[in-house]
């Protein structure tokens, strides 16, 4: 079965959570902007993060054989900061239009200040000029709270609710974003958000119909295998494959799709990936001089050298 992983945040992982994950099944990301665990200071930082998500981390990926795609936004937590607020609004306008930006995200609430709903609404605004979906976080703290307010600001944009994930649900969440039309989020974590057992719960009464499971990795605490390890649990508790199918493959295809970026089919077609740690991105490799690993098919008088 292939994985997609629709929010995973590789930037702060290593070379062997590729190695894992391409072993696990997951043959495709997306990986949204995010606060980077300290405030930024300069509209320039974001700049450079921007470009290494469109850069270097999708040629990482692709040399473990992973397609990887990038959402970009102004993150919720620094939507407070006045100082870089504005500027990375309009970085953004040079940004949204590159190849492999399948999303505005992750935008929403954090602490659900008055900032963040300006620059929410502002970028949900952003997200309808480019035609793009739009990847939301909602709040750790106060989620149904945030969750509602959320749902709000949406309705009142005048956004189609089908071009909206809304992601980090739980058992309080669930309900209210799949009647508003929305698409629904789940981070599985090793202690919060939602656990595996928890999910199967969640698709057991709900089904697979919008539904998508996420493991939201970063530098924190946090399982790049929580999409295959959820998918395990699932099985063991006797859901349909075809439902599992449809949350960890059909459905992410399908919502990231609507940017016209994404060039993945349905579970009938496999994302294929030439591995070639031969090739170099501005003459950096991941090797660090180990031997490459590349598929044979590319130069048939070099012999074969993946295990």
């Amino acid at each position: 079965m292939m994985l997609f992983d629709p929010h995973i945040h590789m930037t702060s992982r290593t070379t062997d959570d590729y190695t894992v994950m391409a072993e696990s099944g997951i043959a495709a990301v997306v990986e949204p902007a995010f606060w980077v665990g300290q405030p930024r200071t300069h509209v320039g930082t974001f700049e450079d993060y921007f470009l290494s998500l469109l850069g270097w981390e999708r040629f990482r990926a692709s040399q473990f054989g992973i397609r990887h795609f990038c959402a970009l936004a102004l993150n919720p937590k620094e939507a407070n900061n006045p100082k870089v607020a504005h500027g990375v609004i309009e970085l953004l306008r040079q940004y949204l239009d590159k190849d492999g930006v399948v999303a505005v995200g992750e935008v929403g609430l954090d602490d659900q200040t008055e900032a963040e709903a300006k620059y929410f609404s502002v970028q949900i605004d952003l997200a309808k000029e480019f035609s793009l979906p739009l990847l939301v976080h909602t709040p750790h703290r106060d989620k149904k709270r945030g969750t509602e307010q959320t749902l709000a600001l949406i309705r009142e944009s005048g956004i189609r609710p089908e071009l909206v994930l809304i992601d980090h649900n739980n058992e309080e969440t669930l309900d209210q974003v799949l009647a508003s039309g929305c698409w629904a989020g789940h981070s599985i974590y090793p202690k919060t958000k939602m656990d595996e057992q928890r999910m199967v719960q969640l698709v057991k009464q709900y089904g697979g119909e919008r539904i998508l499971i996420n493991s939201a990795a970063d530098w924190g605490v946090s399982d790049p295998l929580k999409v295959p390890k959820t998918v395990h649990a699932m099985m063991e508790a006797g859901i349909p494959r075809d439902t599992i199918t449809q949350i960890v493959w059909d459905n992410p295809i399908a919502f990231f799709k609507q940017s016209g970026r994404l060039d993945l089919g349905l579970a009938d077609c496999h994302p294929v990936v030439d591995v070639d740690q031969r090739k170099l991105w501005e003459g950096n490799s991941v090797l660090r001089g180990q031997n490459p690993v590349f598929d044979a098919s590319r130069d048939s008088h070099v012999p074969h050298t993946r295990s």
